[in-house]
């Protein structure tokens, strides 16, 4: 009985440990720079002051709305691979390559250009991940990724469009 258990939590989706491992290692800092992305644009949406409060406001919130949507799909795709998704505080800390938002809340222009180097940051990781799993034939995680490097490249570009005179 014991064995027939163990076959069933063997993992054989022609991906092996190895690269299961890599790619569920490299979805788990985008899930920490995603989570770190979706504090800091719920930040600034709470804190956003100024003329252009109301249009970066509802900006915001449409961003963090959609970070937030963004999370659930990357962690069950680790888990997916066969491992835990990273979930605390300090996990995301010690995983994620956005700094942490700022204590005092920086004006709305500072705002803007905080929120598009986080989203240029989050494509750049979404990126190194994509080759990993290319590398290992995942598509689903490399449609993933895709769908993920598309929404930042076009949000970072929004949010420069605001920083043009």
């Amino acid at each position: 009985m014991s064995t027939q258990i163990s076959k069933l939590n063997t993992i054989d989706i022609g991906i092996n440990e190895k690269d299961r491992q890599a790619i569920a290692d490299e979805l788990s800092k985008l899930l920490a720079d995603t989570y770190t992305l979706y504090l800091t644009t719920h930040n600034f949406h709470w804190n956003v002051t100024g003329p252009m409060f109301n249009t970066l406001h509802l900006m915001f919130m449409g961003q963090y709305t959609e970070l937030w949507n963004a999370v659930d799909p990357i962690a069950e795709r680790i888990r997916s691979l066969g491992h835990f998704a990273p979930g605390s505080y300090h996990q995301f800390s010690e995983l994620t390559s956005l700094p942490d938002v700022p204590t005092s809340p920086p004006k709305a222009i500072d705002m803007i250009k905080a929120l598009v180097k986080g989203h240029e940051a989050v494509a750049r990781t979404a990126r190194s991940t994509f080759n990993k799993a290319s590398d290992a034939n995942d598509q689903p995680t490399a449609d993933l990724l895709t769908q993920r490097l598309d929404i930042h490249e076009k949000t970072a570009w929004m949010l420069r469009s605001l920083l043009e005179e």
